[in-house]
This record gives structure tokens, sequence and C-alpha cells, in this order.
């Protein structure tokens, strides 16, 4: 086992999936269950892994996935988003993914719909970020986005690790259960009341060797980042990954 961080590629694998259950968390989160015979050899070794989700997409494109040719050809490409596996059972062959219910987009709008019965298309994920058990600490900065990577890290945790989750959400009704071996305090901020990167410039860090992780809006995270690098957090130790755009733009590649 190595002891320090280091990536792990995948061999990419587009799988055709069943929705088998529809779960609403919170009122802006619902978890669909996805299973079926292809899910066999799934691998996601990263807490912060994410899979390409596709929407409406043809047989041909299905192939062309497989064969990395997609859109090459001057095709029209399937929507796709990334998402984050939240709990994946092999034995059962079941996959969660949660999606946040914000009204708009494509990922939104067919997950508000969702139904057993109905199919979905997954390809990845390409790689793993592995983040041994190195760190006395942990800082974990996000929003709605990023819960179910900070759950799966959380989950993951021994006990005798201290973490602080700072999460931006819309409201009360957003917050979630984080259960988790390791001594936590989570600290939920309303995206209207409180700004995260004033919050952040103003915090103590957590003690120790410390690894942080940061998930937010494109603008948000750099501010983050930039904050956190101040403060003396090791660039080596920092994670920062803009999960959506205000623009509403997205990263197709």
């Amino acid at each position: 086992m190595s002891d320090t961080i280091h990536r792990v590629n995948h061999e990419i694998r587009q799988r055709h999936l069943h929705v088998l259950r529809v779960t609403d968390l919170t009122p802006r989160m619902r978890r669909i269950t996805l299973g079926g015979p292809e899910l066999t050899g799934f691998t996601s070794l990263g807490s912060d892994d994410h899979v390409k989700v596709l929407f409406g997409c043809t047989p041909e494109q299905q192939q062309a996935i497989d064969t990395r040719s997609l859109g090459r050809d001057g095709s029209v490409r399937p929507t796709m988003r990334e998402y984050t596996p939240r709990r994946i059972d092999l034995q059962a062959l079941e996959l969660d993914i949660d999606f946040v219910l914000h009204g708009d987009g494509p990922a939104s709008t067919w997950a508000a719909q969702a139904a057993p019965g109905q199919t979905l298309d997954i390809a990845g994920p390409r790689a793993s970020m592995v983040v041994p058990d190195i760190f006395d600490s942990y800082l974990l900065i996000g929003d709605e986005t990023a819960i179910p990577a900070i759950a799966r890290r959380l989950e993951t945790l021994p006990a005798g690790r201290q973490v602080l989750a700072v999460i931006e959400i819309e409201n009360e009704q957003e917050r979630q259960a984080l259960p988790s071996q390791a001594q936590v305090e989570v600290i939920w901020l309303r995206r209207q009341a409180e700004n995260v990167a004033d919050f952040v410039e103003h915090l103590a860090l957590p003690q120790g060797r410390l690894y942080a992780w940061v998930a937010l809006e494109k603008t948000l995270t750099r501010q983050v980042k930039a904050l956190l690098l101040d403060k003396g957090v090791a660039e080596d130790a920092l994670k920062a990954a803009a999960y959506w755009r205000a623009d509403g733009a997205a990263d197709d590649e």
C-alpha cells in the first residue's frame, strides 16, 4: 500500500444500467439507485471519483464511448455530466448517484422524473485519486454537489482523525446525516446568509498534518484555494475542484 497520495487509472467502460429505486434525501437531493449485470467489475477507489452520466445516448454513441471515438466523426455527442458514485455494492450490483434538483439542466431534469424501470448510461471512472490514511486531520469544504464525496470520505476515516467539514446549502432542510468513526464537526452555511470565502478567511485550521479538499462553484473554488494556501496549507495536501459554474456551462469533454 502506498503511503503517498497517488492516482490509479482504470479501463474506461460504458455501462447500460437500470433505475432500481428513487429516494428523496432532502427537498433538493434525490438518490437514484442504478443496477444491472453491466455493473460487474465497476471500480471506484477514491471518495471523490466521478463517472460521466450520459443522457439520451444512442446505441451507436454507446459503442463510440467504448472506443473513445465519440464525436470525432462530427456526429452529435450525447449530453454528459459528471457525478460522484455515492455507494457501490458489487454483490447486489447496485450503484447510488445523488442528484441536486436545482430546477434546470439535463441532469436535474432527468432526475426529477426518474422512476424504476428507466435506463441510464454511465462511463468511467477514468481514474481514482487515492488518499491514504496518513493525515491527522481533514478540512472538507463544499456545497450540495460535494456532499456525496464528503460523505464517502467520512465513511472511510478511522477513529482518531479530526475532521472539519464546511458545507454550503440552500437552507436548513438540506442538511444530511454524515456518519463517521472519526471526530467530525460539520458547519452548515446557508447560501443566502453566509459567504463561504469570507468564512474560510477567518477559519482556524485543524491541527496536525492536514489534508484539505475543496469542491464548490468555479470562482468560489479558486478563492477558497488561494485563502487556504495563504493560511499555510501544503499545496501537495490540497485538492480543489470546480464542481460547477455559475454561468451554467459544463465541461462535457
